[in-house]
C-alpha cells in the first residue's frame, strides 16, 4: 500500500490521509491500521484532561512550544504528535475544532503535527478513532503524543486507559476544591496541574488535592502507577509559566514507568481493553446488520403499550 510507505518516511499529506479513512471506519482502515501495527509501541503518549475551561488547549501548546525549545537547544529533533478532541453537536451532528484554531501558533513547526478530531458521539471524552490515530503518530515516527480529551468532568476517564501519562487538570474559582473530593476524574491523574494559579483560590485547590493523595493514596490513587505520587504543579498556561515543571514531571513519570515496569502491565491493560471493545464492536455490528426490522418494530411497539420491558425484548432479540 503505497499510502503505508509514504507514512513510514513521515510524509504529512500521507498521516492526514490516513487518520481520514481510519475515522471514516471500514475495510480499508482495517487493513491499514493491521499493516502499520508492526511500526508502533515506540511513542510516548500523554493524555490531557479536565474539566472545560481549565485550559487544556493552552497547556498543550506551551508545553508543545518547551519541548520543541529543548530540542532546539540540545540539537535534537524530537518530533510531537498532538490529537485535540472536540465535541460533536446532538443536532448537526458538526464540530468546531476550536484547539485548531487555538493552537495555530504551532502549525508553523515541522517538528509537530496536529489533529483535530470530533468525538461522534462517543462517551468518554475521546472519538471511537482517537487510538487508532494515536498507533498512525506511533507509526510515523513521532516520539511523543499528545491527546487533548475533550473535557467532560468525572466521566472522562477514557484517557487513563489510552495513554501512558494522564495529565489531570484544575483552575481556581470553578468548584474544583470540592471537585477534588469526589470519585472519578482526579483518581486517573499521573500529574495535577492547577492551572490559571494566578487566580484567588489557587492555593485552595493545591491543598484539596494534597489532602486527597495524603488521604487516599495508599489504595486507589496509586493504582495507577503503583509507588508514584502524582505532583501537584502550578501554571498560568497562558503566560507560558510553571511549564518547565509539568515537561520535568512528564519526564520523570515516563522513567518510573520504564523502571519499576508498571509501562509493561499498563500496555498489556490497554491491550486487553482495547481487544475486548473491538470484540464488542463487531458482535454489535454483526448482530444489526442480520437485525429483522420487522420484529424489532413489533418489540417496540409492545414496549411503548407496556406488554413487554426493554430486558426481556432485549433477551428475546438475542436468542434471534
Amino acid at each position: 500500500m503505497e499510502l503505508i510507505k509514504r507514512l513510514l518516511t513521515g510524509d504529512r499529506r500521507a498521516i492526514a490521509r490516513l487518520i481520514t479513512i481510519i475515522e471514516n471506519d471500514g475495510a480499508k482502515a482495517q487493513e491499514a491500521l493491521a499493516a502499520l501495527y508492526p511500526h508502533t509501541g515506540r511513542a510516548h503518549i500523554v493524555g490531557v484532561t479536565g474539566s472545560p475551561g481549565t485550559g487544556k488547549s493552552t497547556l498543550v501548546n506551551e508545553l508543545a512550544k518547551v519541548y520543541r525549545q529543548r530540542d532546539r537547544t540540545v540539537g535534537d529533533q524530537t518530533s510531537l504528535g498532538i490529537i485535540a478532541v472536540d465535541p460533536t453537536s446532538p443536532f448537526s451532528g458538526g464540530a468546531l475544532l476550536g484547539d485548531r484554531i487555538r493552537m495555530r501558533d504551532l502549525s508553523g513547526d515541522a517538528g509537530i503535527f496536529i489533529r483535530s478530531m470530533a468525538t461522534r458521539g462517543s462517551l468518554g471524552g475521546l472519538a471511537r478513532a482517537t487510538a487508532d490515530a494515536v498507533k498512525v503518530l506511533d507509526a510515523a515516527g513521532y516520539q511523543t503524543i499528545f491527546v487533548e480529551t475533550v473535557g467532560a468532568g468525572q466521566s472522562e476517564v477514557d484517557i487513563a486507559r489510552a495513554a501512558h501519562t494522564t495529565i489531570v487538570i484544575e483552575a481556581p474559582g470553578m468548584g474544583d476544591e470540592i471537585q477534588a473530593f469526589k470519585a472519578g476524574i482526579t483518581e486517573i491523574a499521573d500529574i495535577f496541574v492547577v492551572n490559571k494559579a494566578d487566580r484567588e483560590g489557587a492555593d485552595r485547590t493545591v491543598m484539596a488535592l494534597q489532602m486527597i493523595l495524603d488521604l487516599d493514596h495508599s489504595s486507589h490513587l496509586s493504582s495507577q502507577s503503583p509507588g508514584w505520587r502524582p505532583p501537584i504543579c502550578k501554571t498560568i498556561a497562558l503566560h507560558g509559566e510553571g511549564i518547565g515543571a509539568v515537561v520535568e514531571a512528564i519526564a520523570e513519570h515516563a522513567a518510573h514507568l520504564r523502571e519499576s515496569g508498571n509501562l509493561q502491565r499498563r500496555e498489556r491493560e490497554r491491550i486487553e481493553r482495547e481487544l475486548r471493545s473491538i470484540i464488542t464492536q463487531e458482535m454489535a455490528r454483526n448482530f444489526f446488520e442480520g437485525l429483522d426490522e420487522a420484529r424489532f418494530d413489533s418489540l417496540v411497539d409492545n414496549i411503548i403499550r407496556r406488554k413487554l420491558d426493554p430486558y426481556s425484548a432485549a433477551v428475546l432479540l438475542l436468542k434471534g
